[in-house]
């Protein structure tokens, strides 16, 4: 199921924060806020598409791919679940 399978990755995506990478804290708090949105869409189970989300995602990707390459994978994997669930 693609909503248990994101909940997952947002379980990991939190681990690797909580190790500490080094994020300045406005980089931090964008990712906790698009975890919060996501986790939000999640408990509505809204089926209809929001592209502020995946656009979200799809920015975050690029602003960690250089310099987090594990944290941007795990935003990958989140994409890619929101897109099979519709989102």
């Amino acid at each position: 199921m693609p909503a248990r399978e994101l909940q997952e990755q947002l379980n990991t995506l939190r681990e690797q924060l909580e190790q500490n990478p080094p994020l300045s804290d406005a980089e931090r708090e964008h990712l906790h806020q698009l975890m919060a949105q996501i986790e939000s869409e999640l408990k509505l189970e809204q089926s209809t598409q929001d592209t502020n989300i995946a656009d979200g995602v799809n920015l975050a990707v690029e602003r960690f791919e250089v310099e987090h390459p594990a944290i941007a994978g795990t935003l990958r994997n989140i994409m890619n679940s929101l897109v099979s669930m519709g989102i």
